[in-house]
């Protein structure tokens, strides 16, 4: 429950700022912010008690709106409790009305931390490092694309194709030009997240059609992810704006490039703040072989977490800058686990590139971590370091399809004992249900192949 001293921190700030409602939200598996609009009168009564409630089946719910229940959530739909968290307090600037927005906690009725939130699972996860007096730091980077909706235009008319589903914009991979098409676009990105306290870096052109990637700075990995939960808010309602859909659908187009969100994590000491990943030579440490040869070992029982979807996996080994094993190389964008060259002790650092932009920031930050983590404990060695082009090295594979890689998660006693069998059979649940979903519909294939000619 919230201490005294923290209802008071509550009542100051959303006075301060004349707030009228309160968004109370929690992340689900796919990343989408599920919660309640409330009066902010009722917000502050709420503090301290159990009022602020939510069915635990929200844990159960697939992206289509269907409900994966099993004998950790059945159809009773029993209460979780909902704890704000005054940390991540936020004004939510789009809104007519001054909003705030707040990020909760859950708890059962005894009291427990609710097993399968992905936060709570992040915070599991931080707490094995904070055992060992180590903090690691994370910073990520976004891909996404900008599609056209039907009938509206963006700043500039010319650029929308006026089609649903359609690209905005060329291939123009860096080019200045195809941001200023969109710098009303990203100027409401850049306002948004100020207001709501997510630094964003680097904006730039990817080399999609309408392919777009907004880097985030680095930091404490709970703090990232709720920037990150933040920012997927942000980046769609500021291209709603403009009349376009921003997606983060891993590969929207199949013939074109992907979106991954690309991971930089490193650790270091929580006393002294040294990097553990190189010496003071500023050559690689044991720690670090050890890390990178977790990601190796325990990333591929980790995929549906990384690639939570069908769509997911054509993305890999596409030779579009996607990744097709977990090989390592020191700035090498062909593997799947690049070492930036030239980087100090400080900012020694390895990029996970496994990931889409698709992922639950929460879940995928706790399952890159613990993977690095276990190859610490388990003092594991990496392979050798790749210096050509890894696309077609047939080692470290990652799984081909969403069915191979929940089989491997499913049966994974190591994953089971660190994210709890709750989390991962309801997880696994979901993507099976959603699976199903998806193959119950004719693709465009079939129907021009198959309808006509069998």
């Amino acid at each position: 429950m919230e201490k005294a001293s923290n209802i008071d921190n509550f009542k100051t700030w959303l006075s301060d700022n004349d707030v009228v409602e309160v968004e109370i939200v929690v992340c689900d598996f796919a990343g989408i912010a599920r919660g309640k609009l409330i009066p902010v009168e009722k917000f502050i009564g709420s503090l301290g008690g159990r009022d602020l409630r939510m069915p635990d089946s929200i844990f159960s719910t697939t992206v289509d709106g269907q409900f994966a229940l099993n004998e950790y959530l059945d159809d009773l739909e029993s209460d979780l409790y909902l704890i704000p968290e005054y940390e991540t307090l936020r004004m939510t600037p789009w809104r007519k009305k001054k909003t705030a927005s707040v990020i909760c906690s859950l708890i059962d009725d005894d009291g427990e931390n609710a097993k399968m939130d992905p936060r709570q699972i992040l915070k599991n996860v931080l707490n094995l490092y904070k055992e060992k007096g180590w903090q690691p730091i994370v910073a990520p980077e976004f891909e996404f694309h900008l599609i056209a909706q039907q009938g509206d235009s963006l700043d500039d008319p010319s650029t929308a194709s006026g089609k649903t589903g359609k690209p905005i914009g060329d291939k123009a991979m860096f080019s200045m030009d195809s941001l200023d098409e969109f710098e009303g676009l990203f100027s409401d990105v850049r306002e948004y997240s100020a207001i709501m306290g997510v630094p964003i870096d680097t904006i730039e052109k990817e080399a999609g059609a309408g392919q777009f990637e907004i880097n985030m700075q680095h930091g404490d990995p709970l703090d990232v992810a709720d920037q990150a939960f933040h920012f997927k808010r942000i980046l769609k309602q500021s291209a709603n704006n403009h009349g376009a859909t921003a997606t983060m659908a891993a590969k929207p187009f199949p013939s074109d490039y992907g979106n991954s969100m690309h991971i930089h994590q490193s650790v270091v000491g929580a006393d002294d703040g040294k990097n553990i990943f190189a010496d003071d030579d500023g050559n690689n440490t044991e720690i670090f072989e050890n890390y990178v040869a977790g990601i190796q070992k325990y990333v591929p029982n980790l995929m549906p977490i990384f690639a939570p979807y069908s769509n997911s996996y054509l993305r890999f080994g596409s030779a579009l800058s996607s990744p097709a094993n977990l090989h390592w190389g020191v700035e090498n964008r062909s593997v799947g686990l690049r070492v930036p060259a030239g980087s100090s002790r400080a900012a020694r650092r390895v990029e996970n590139r496994i990931a889409g932009s698709d992922v639950n920031p929460y879940l995928v930050f706790a399952a890159s971590l613990m993977a690095g983590y276990l190859g610490i404990e388990q003092g594991l060695k990496p392979s050798e370091a790749v210096d050509d082009s890894a696309y077609e090295i047939k080692t470290l594979l990652l799984p081909t399809n969403i069915y191979e890689a929940l089989n491997d998660f499913d049966k994974s006693k190591m994953i089971r004992k660190y994210l709890g069998d709750e989390f991962v059979t309801t997880f696994k649940g979901v993507k099976q249900l959603e699976c199903q979903a998806n193959e119950s519909k004719l693709t465009e294939w079939e129907i021009r192949y198959l309808l006509a000619n069998v």
